[in-house]
């Protein structure tokens, strides 16, 4: 690349030196100045906080499904989205219930909230905060230096003047500018979704006493238990059992053969021994 090309390089990374580079030789303190920069260009008051709360509601299982439409049918009247839903029903011995994970504008929270409330009864309400200020103000900062530096390379390409070599060069360099731009532009874009909106998750859940009727519920509840106990001994034992035969079939006939050499050798042995017969010589 000619002289001329590299003093033009040489400007166009000055004048995004004095923020967010590609490269930093400090990137701690590079994020740091950027971060101080824009913060001062935006003043102090300005936070960016990221807020999560967790409701768990108790209602009875006939109200369940019920229940579970309401809120997400709410969540389509208000300035709210619906990031993922389920709803489990019952199955044997498994208790049914419902999850929503939701996004709403902090304007329309307590709307949601009190609609919530009357679904059935808020056993448990857990409150999440987190300030993301300084990753936003850094990212934007290396947005903007990023796109800066991206026209000065465009710029560079319509020059009359340019070589072969200097515009494959320059091209490289703005296509990995590029590049990274995107990338810190939709990080940006994940931050606003999670500062601008209250993220909210909705569980369901019945109690056992409510599903089943009381009192007679839990009875029933301690009958069906000690059943489900006696049928996996039951299942342990005609394992127990069906693991034992393979070896049934080598021990007995292995005991029975030794009985019978032991039989055997201890009717020899009480068996009375003949006296040797003598001879006389005449």
């Amino acid at each position: 690349m000619n002289r001329k090309f590299d003093v033009l390089i040489l400007t166009a990374l000055v004048s995004v030196a004095t923020g967010c580079s590609l490269k930093p030789a400090a990137p701690v303190a590079g994020r740091l100045g950027n971060a101080m920069m824009v913060e001062a260009a935006m003043g102090p008051s300005q936070r960016y906080i990221a807020e999560r709360h967790k409701l768990e509601v108790i209602t009875s299982e006939s109200e369940l499904q019920k229940s579970w439409e309401s809120a997400v049918a709410f969540c389509g009247t208000i300035q709210c989205e619906v990031v993922s839903s389920s709803i489990t029903t019952r199955v044997g011995d498994s208790i049914p219930s419902g999850v929503i994970s939701l996004r709403v504008a902090p304007n329309d929270f307590k709307k949601l909230l009190a609609s919530v409330e009357k679904l059935g009864s808020i056993a448990q309400h857990i409150t999440e905060r987190q300030d993301k200020t300084t990753v936003v103000v850094d990212t934007e900062a290396k947005i903007k230096n990023l796109t800066s530096f991206r026209d000065n390379l465009r710029a560079m390409l319509g020059k009359p003047s340019a070589k072969v070599t200097d515009l494959v060069e320059i091209q490289k360099q703005l296509t990995d500018t590029q590049s990274e731009l995107d990338s810190e532009t939709a990080q940006r874009k994940i931050l606003a979704n999670e500062t601008e909106k209250i993220a909210v998750e909705i569980s369901f859940r019945v109690e056992r006493n409510r599903a089943n009727g009381g009192g007679f519920g839990q009875i029933w509840n301690a009958l069906r238990e000690s059943g489900s106990i006696l049928a996996d001994s039951t299942a342990s034992l005609i394992m127990t059992i069906v693991a034992v035969i393979p070896w049934l079939i080598l021990i007995v006939p292995t005991v029975w053969i030794m009985a019978k050499v032991l039989r055997i050798l201890k009717l020899r042995r009480s068996r009375p021994v003949s006296p040797p017969s003598s001879t006389t010589s005449i």
